[in-house]
């Protein structure tokens, strides 16, 4: 990881302008993923002034754990594989190269299941989620003439 990005989480790397929450929960423009009990809901935008590559939210349902400190370990533990494991997906921005399309990230990591899991499981997950929107983001789409299944044998 280079020294121009500092291993930390930001307060600006974190989602709270609601127009933007909106926007990537509201469909159309926004992908989702899996790795149970965590789905990670991303989307492409243009950012506008110094806003960093990636901005994400960790989202944990009561009908979960109705308990506030449940929520909140759990909350943590995301924040803390992500923190790690971010330079992933900044990577993969990075090769972007300011694309006019897009310049940026938002995300949002989901808890789907209502049991506790250990902060290295949580940790395996979040960096799988990571790796595969990598993949995707700089996946380039087929020609509109040719199909996947065109390629297969």
């Amino acid at each position: 990881m280079s020294a121009s990005r500092p291993n930390s989480l930001g307060k600006e790397e974190r989602i709270s302008s609601m127009k933007l929450i909106d926007k990537l929960f509201q469909g159309g423009h926004s992908r989702s993923m899996t790795a149970f009990p965590l789905r990670l809901v991303y989307m492409k935008y243009v950012r506008e002034g110094a806003c960093p590559p990636a901005q994400m939210l960790v989202s944990v349902p009561k009908r979960c754990f109705k308990r506030a400190v449940k929520r909140n370990r759990v909350k943590r533990q995301v924040r803390e594989a992500y923190r790690r494991h971010k330079h992933i997906l900044w990577d993969a921005i990075g090769e972007n190269g300011g694309n006019a399309e897009w310049n940026a990230v938002a995300m949002a990591f989901i808890w789907l299941d209502d049991k506790l899991y250990d902060s290295a499981t949580v940790e395996q997950r979040v960096k799988s989620l990571l790796e595969r929107a990598a993949e995707k983001l700089n996946a380039r789409p087929l020609p509109e003439n040719q199909s996947t299944s065109d390629s297969l044998c």
